[in-house]
């Protein structure tokens, strides 16, 4: 089994320590300019000890370097790289030209992206499992990145270079904006007096709902709702109502509603006519 290090003992970095010990792999050492992080972490793994950047990278056959992205490059600047290993990053916008100091010292670079929410570390150790993984890497490399996402009983895709920041952009859309929806709604509830913790806690057997129609019936026959049904009479209300009580909104609503229509049409439940008519409601 090979022996894993980490540089960088954050949410994401901790998560994954934690996760592939308890997984069979050897988890050498971590290093960290916060003491108290490595000193936690280390406590949770048998066998992991505290060491310097270099230290980890020297006692490893993988490095993950964990670190804040606006500093990956500068550790693999840092460590003195052997031929033979391998130096992997999380980030998921950047591709493994952060890693080129690696490169050029015989080692192996990739890229290693869980597709999940990190709030904090209790969180990710729960989510990751079963999540999809973003690799950059060339074989052999991609060989054991590829069973380090099976043995956390993920999925994995195989990237480019040049997919990383289009396909961060696309969690941005689904996890963070996500969060910004919610809170969009949250605060049209506001409106009629319901606090934001009522307005949450009413919302989200909505929100499991919708990802459950996703998750079971796919896109685009789990979409509903007024423009689904080609229903502009709901939709022209629901414009009045945003200009009077959140005139804020009201742009985002429209450009939401525009990039629902296609989704509508695709169902089949409107036709090119009421799309159309949607469509010029919106704009």
């Amino acid at each position: 089994m090979l022996k894993v290090g980490f540089i960088g003992a954050g949410t994401v970095g901790s998560a994954l320590a934690i996760l592939l010990s308890r997984r069979g792999y050897q988890v050498t050492g971590v290093s960290s300019r916060s003491r108290t992080s490595a000193e936690r972490l280390a406590g949770e793994i048998p066998g992991c000890r505290i060491m310097s950047s270099q230290e980890v990278a020297d006692a490893s056959d993988l490095v993950f370097i964990t670190t804040p992205d606006d500093t990956i490059g500068i550790v693999a600047s840092q460590v003195r790289w052997r031929r033979g290993q391998s130096a992997v990053h999380c980030s998921g916008a950047d591709s493994t030209d952060i890693l080129e100091p690696a490169r050029q010292a015989g080692a192996a670079v990739g890229g290693f992206h869980p597709l999940q929410t990190f709030a904090g570390v209790k969180q990710a150790v729960e989510n990751i499992p079963g999540s999809t993984f973003a690799i950059e890497a060339e074989e052999p490399l991609l060989a054991d990145l590829k069973d380090m996402a099976g043995a956390l009983d993920g999925n994995w895709i195989k990237l480019r270079a040049s997919d990383k920041v289009a396909y961060h952009a696309a969690a941005v859309f689904a996890c963070n904006y996500l969060v910004t929806l919610v809170k969009m709604s949250t605060d049209l509830w506001q409106t009629f007096s319901v606090p934001t913790d009522q307005a949450t806690l009413a919302l989200l057997p909505l929100i499991r709902g919708t990802l459950h129609n996703i998750e079971t019936i796919g896109i685009p026959n789990c979409l509903t709702g007024p423009i689904a049904r080609g229903d502009t009479g709901t939709v022209n209300k629901h414009l009045k109502a945003l200009r009077e009580k959140a005139p804020a909104l009201l742009s985002t609503y429209r450009e939401l509603g525009r990039q629902t229509v296609p989704i509508a049409l695709a169902r089949g439940r409107i036709n090119e006519k009421q799309a159309r008519e949607l469509k010029a409601i919106l704009s």
